[in-house]
């Protein structure tokens, strides 16, 4: 490819050299860069890579791309305003605009409920015979295969080099969990939505490297919206004004009250063994009963979304239906069948907040008893463990008390600081250090009618000990239990 064909729409000035150059590849890491390269020089919170511009072209950099002033020896330089702007147009191009050859290309922002609702959407149209991948916290999943990020929304560059593994595999939609990071840093650019959808909006990411500001943090989210073609938002969104006033795209709504587009009646929690869901009626555009097999009223909100979302991709009422049925995300009150008279979950919660929201939530269902496993994580500030500790015994009947990435921390001093918080409650409770042995305990002295949490590692498979990392994933402990019994 020539450097020339890379900054297509891009605008910058050549400081030296010329655009008709052959390039090998589009680096940002300098470490990665290769003779023939390009290399682009991102600004971050804490690294700023002009500093390594200097390193890259001794190792054989064609082109550099950046927006400081700088004399290098390569064969041409490049300035751009904003070297992160630059890169989603850069990794476009080089990828070869894979957006073009996705039918569908839907981006989800707000504070809480992406993930399931990105996993919806996808249940959804996969029902109607629509291929699609998507981007978040779980990774990049195309069909069965997940591939792991460091960020729920990637450089632009992996979001780009998903893209086009999506098309080229066949996937007619693509959904993406913008986070307000990644708008911020320009992570999404380069891609028109179809669709943007806001969930809701709370306080949080406020702080050193993330948002300086609540109105920061609002603005950022707020950019999805003049990168899209339609906007669909929560009505019952405390800053749906604020975000309709803004928008720059014709907006939906979706929501419990009947002025909206897509709108919820008659809401119930739904329950049997091995499985706690909620259940609606859509109202709006049409009329019908769906069960949706993720717990809580709130998900009702993210199911509204969805569906808001896929009737404009060609979903019809069966295959919504079927969708929200189908749903699951992995390690978010992901229930596992067992076979027996108790409901089991497995989810993420490892601190106190999502514990609260968690157990609240459960608690709902009216269990026989509520019993939650959980530990806490070694090197991290001991109040986190006291806090857990209190909200278990508080919410729980009976807490199991276990190991989780202890780290380099000894597991018995991490459960006993847990133990401090337990104290502050009635909250009755056992100390099983090993983790396979508490799965174990919980599920071979489950009681009829239990809701089962297994707390902390959610969709992780691994458990980290002292700097390794061992495989461990709780599916396959459950099944050896199990197979055991």
């Amino acid at each position: 490819m020539k450097l020339s064909q890379l900054l297509n729409n891009v605008e910058y000035s050549l400081l030296k050299g010329s655009e008709d150059i052959e390039i090998s590849h589009l680096v940002y890491d300098s470490r990665k860069v290769e003779p023939g390269d390009v290399f682009v020089c991102l600004k971050g919170y804490n690294v700023d890579a002009h500093k390594f511009a200097a390193g890259a072209v001794e190792k054989g950099a064609a082109a550099v791309v950046l927006s400081d002033d700088m004399e290098l020896s390569c064969s041409a330089v490049v300035k751009v305003r904003d070297t992160r702007r630059a890169l989603a147009q850069l990794s476009a191009n080089y990828f070869g605009n894979p957006a073009d050859d996705i039918e569908f290309k839907i981006a989800l922002t707000g504070t809480k409920g992406k993930t399931t609702t990105t996993a919806m959407i996808k249940s959804i149209l996969e029902a109607a015979g629509i291929k699609t991948g998507t981007i978040g916290t779980l990774g990049v999943v195309i069909g069965d295969s997940v591939y792991k990020t460091n960020n729920t929304t990637p450089e632009s560059y992996e979001i780009q080099q998903a893209m086009r593994k999506m098309a080229d595999e066949g996937c007619r939609a693509f959904v993406i969990e913008a986070s307000s990071l990644g708008l911020k840093w320009h992570r999404t650019d380069a891609v028109f939505y179809d669709f943007g959808v806001f969930t809701n909006f709370s306080d949080d990411h406020i702080g050193d490297g993330e948002h300086a500001s609540l109105e920061e943090y609002l603005e950022c989210k707020k950019l999805l919206f003049k990168q899209c073609a339609k906007g669909i938002i929560n009505s019952d969104c405390s800053v749906y004004e604020d975000i309709v006033s803004d928008a720059q795209c014709p907006m939906e709504t979706f929501g419990f009250d009947d002025s909206c587009d897509v709108y919820a009646e008659n809401g119930e929690l739904t329950r049997r063994p091995g499985f706690l869901g909620v259940s609606f009626d859509v109202c709006g555009y049409d009329h019908y009963n769906v069960n949706v097999a993720i717990p809580g009223k709130f998900n009702i909100y993210n199911a509204l979304a969805a569906i808001s979302v896929c009737r404009h991709c060609g979903a019809d009422r069966d295959a919504i239906q079927k969708g929200l049925m189908n749903a699951r995300v992995k390690g978010r009150v992901e229930p596992v069948e067992t076979g027996g008279d108790y409901t089991l979950l497995i989810d993420y919660a490892h601190n106190a907040l999502s514990m609260e929201n968690v157990l609240t939530t459960l608690r709902k269902y009216d269990p026989n008893r509520l019993v939650t496993m959980f530990g806490a994580g070694g090197n991290r500030p001991k109040i986190r463990r006291y806090e857990m500790g209190e909200t278990s015994g508080r919410l729980s009947d009976l807490s199991v008390i276990t190991e989780d990435n202890s780290r380099f921390e000894d597991v018995n001093d991490i459960i006993e600081d847990i133990k401090v918080g337990l104290a502050k409650t009635d909250g009755q409770y056992v100390v099983i250090p090993n983790r396979r042995d508490a799965i174990a305990y919980c599920i071979k002295n489950a009681q009829k009618g239990d809701i089962i949490v297994l707390a902390g590692k959610g969709h992780e498979d691994y458990q980290e000990i002292k700097g390794v990392k061992y495989h461990m994933d709780e599916r396959e402990i459950i099944a050896d239990v199990l197979k055991e019994l």
